[in-house]
């Protein structure tokens, strides 16, 4: 970052930088737009009309955090630390904050759209399987003879936690690749073999290649022997899950199935590279131990050009678990029914965002009535909009930090500005969980008066007296240095700028793995202990065209949601030029046989629609998408629209997705993939979903 005189000039990619190596992503290139746009939040506000009539007043900090403290502590004593609930975005340096200030107040209730259905089931899955999660060797010496992507499109979305660059020098040693995603994407493009699946039949065609490579006796029988537990009841268990079976159920033919599955085996070293496609429907926990068990049968766990488990160089953040009481910490919502989100099976329990709505919305099983925000447009990332709209509404008291004004923003009481990454500091350790590499960011501008939200919850839990929670930010990151075992602290890191961590390989000939059986389980001790299925079993996604034909006669097509555009990261940054200019529009991809007898042309409004509601994006017609299957992009709202919904109901894929049972039984995951839609051309082509007035709209005359 180059700096003169408190001025923020230009942002460029570090040639040394050991992720990177001098490149910039294209929100990276944006910084500058970002920090410096007109439309930053700059100071606090509060609201002075009806929640969502869009009328507020400048406040000052000691006014806002006084404020808060004050309603907040009132609701706490009159109805207790459960009814309020914390709230964040996924991805942000400050999400593991959020739910420390939740535990230092005394509420088990947090969350983050991402945690049941993005990466996290992977997370918990693999910590009580493996006792760790792996992570693709992309920084190792050892280039990978094979890289399978399921669900996943990395070099524009960036694999979890990592970044995009490593995965795009990874395909210069001309690797194999297999690709599993009903879209030809990028690296699909590029496969030797492409299987375009029915969105959300994950699970069935990975025990189909689980089929394969026992049936085939294509398993590395040395590795399985020693570091796996359970093998033969997988076996028996996967014996009837053949190709021909999968067939009908994927759409994948089975010669294509066996073929990807040998080819996997085969070769090595050999990475899975799984993205969150795979975690959007309710037999989500099933579907990772499925595919977790393809790398681990072939013997690719911690060896070079692999799986590898991290160095963790960062160490364990004090997360103040700890400070909750054991009576309340049961009051989470979804404790006693999804062990593997919020209770003994997560690795840093959330609350159920369906029952916080419900909560919200009904008071079952109690009522929450304080939401607190920090970074997150929630009526653009959670699942059916119109009723967390609703949820939303009835609330008596909300706050939200963001960088801008956001749909959610607006239904406020108190809007607090947020401080962009060049404005705080903070370490990252990547890949997120293995901590392989561990950066020092510092902050180098401040604008207006805006605070990290890092910041904001040291100085609320002072004014609040907690117990905890109160020292300054930078004694956190130095203790999570120390837990790491960093000979330096925050400010000598960030002199250094970075710690990259020696890599060790096959760690488990040592030590073995963290899991009661001391080997990776095939067979789950963990899952049978909570009362769930050791083995991975296929479940068909609740609303499909075979599991309800009846609503599949109405609504005949496959919906997916949620392929990554490289230049947004979920809801963000659509008010960048930068960003905007490349991505101006949102777009649904549409076979040209699908849209033919419908009468749409490239780039046509459609409105798409499920039994939740309508919506219309521009067409992209396209042959790289399966006929049957409808994608529309996330994320969308319109920030130059006028206040206070900002077209949040036009192009809003969540207006389409469902938060209802039937959930998970493990995570509570619900479905946002698989769904059955229709889709027409539009009368308008201004991607104005509709003439009746919206929610919002509504709710305020």
């Amino acid at each position: 970052m180059h700096v003169r005189g408190g001025e923020l000039l230009k942002v460029e990619g570090d040639p040394e930088g050991p992720l990177n190596h001098g490149k910039l992503c294209p929100i990276g290139a944006a910084t500058t737009e970002l920090v410096y746009h007109p439309d930053r939040l700059k100071y606090p506000q509060r609201r002075i009309g009806p929640r969502g009539s869009g009328k507020w007043e400048r406040i000052t900090w000691d006014e806002a955090l006084d404020e808060i403290t004050e309603r907040v502590l009132a609701i706490r004593e009159e109805t207790g630390p459960e009814s309020i609930a914390m709230g964040t975005g996924t991805g942000r340096h400050h999400i593991r904050w959020v739910s420390r200030f939740g535990h230092a107040l005394g509420t088990p209730n947090w969350c983050e759209p991402g945690f049941a259905q993005c990466f996290h089931p992977r997370v918990n899955t693999c910590i009580q399987t493996m006792g760790d999660l792996p992570v693709c060797d992309f920084t190792g010496d050892v280039d990978p003879a094979l890289i399978m992507y399921w669900g996943h499109n990395p070099p524009h979305s960036g694999p979890d936690g990592e970044t995009r660059f490593n995965v795009r020098e990874s395909l210069l040693s001309h690797p194999r690749i297999i690709t599993i995603d009903p879209r030809q994407t990028v690296v699909a493009r590029k496969s030797e073999l492409w299987l375009q699946l029915r969105p959300g039949t994950d699970d069935a065609l990975a025990l189909a290649f689980l089929n394969v490579i026992i049936g085939e006796e294509l398993y590395d029988r040395e590795f399985c022997e020693k570091y796996t537990h359970g093998f033969d009841e997988l076996a028996a268990h996967v014996h009837g899950f053949t190709p021909e079976w999968a067939e009908p159920i994927t759409w994948v033919p089975a010669d294509k199935i066996r073929a990807a599955a040998r080819l996997f085996a085969e070769c090595k070293p050999a990475m899975l590279e799984w993205g969150c496609a795979i975690e959007h429907t309710p037999n989500t926990i099933q579907t990772i131990r499925a595919l977790s068990m393809i790398p681990v049968l072939t013997g690719n766990i911690d060896v070079p050009g692999g799986w590898i488990f991290g160095m963790h160089g960062a160490g364990r953040f004090p997360g103040l678990i700890e400070n909750l009481d054991p009576e309340v910490e049961k009051k989470r919502l979804g404790y006693d029914k999804y062990k593997m989100l919020c209770g003994e099976g997560a690795d840093l329990p959330a609350c159920h965002i369906p029952s916080l709505i419900d909560a919200m919305l009904y008071g079952e099983p109690y009522r929450v009535r304080a939401f607190l925000v920090f970074g997150n447009n929630t009526l653009a990332t959670y699942a059916n909009t119109k009723l967390v709209y609703e949820a939303l509404m009835k609330l008596d008291y909300m706050v939200c930090a963001d960088l801008f004004m956001t749909p959610t923003a607006e239904l406020a009481d108190i809007v607090l500005p947020a401080a962009s990454w060049p404005e705080l500091n903070q370490i990252a350790a990547l890949p997120t969980i293995a901590g392989n590499i561990v950066m020092g960011q510092q902050k180098v501008v401040q604008i207006g008066e805006c605070k990290s939200d890092e910041e904001m919850f040291v100085e609320l839990a002072r004014r609040m007296k907690l117990p905890v929670c109160t020292e300054p930010v930078e004694e956190v990151l130095d203790q999570m240095l120390e837990n790491g075992g960093q000979p330096v602290d925050f400010k000598g890191l960030t002199e250094r700028g970075w710690i990259h961590m020696p890599q060790k390989y096959r760690k488990y000939e040592i030590e073995g793995f963290k899991t009661p059986t001391g080997k990776i389980e095939l067979y789950s001790t963990r899952l049978e202990a909570m009362g769930y299925e050791p083995l991975p079993y296929y479940e068909e996604p609740p609303e499909s065209p075979i599991s309800s034909p009846e609503v599949a006669k109405k609504y005949p097509l496959v919906l997916t949601t949620g392929g990554r555009v490289s230049v947004y990261f979920n809801s963000e940054h659509r008010q960048l030029p930068l960003c905007r200019n490349a991505h101006p529009e949102p777009l649904a991809e549409i076979h040209p046989k699908t849209a033919a007898p419908l009468g749409i042309e490239d780039g046509d409004w459609m409105w798409i629609e499920t039994r939740r509601g309508r919506i219309e994006q521009k067409a992209k017609v396209t042959d790289r998408i399966e006929p049957r299957v409808i994608h529309c992009e996330h994320g969308w709202w319109f920030p130059e629209r006028k206040g206070p919904d900002y077209g949040i109901w036009e192009s809003n894929a969540n207006v389409l997705t469902d938060n209802r049972a039937p959930f998970d039984p493990q995570m509570g995951t619900y479905q946002l993939r698989g769904l059955l839609c229709r889709v027409g051309k539009a009368e308008r082509g201004n991607g104005k979903a509709g003439t009746e007035p919206t929610p919002m709209e509504a709710a305020t005359g």
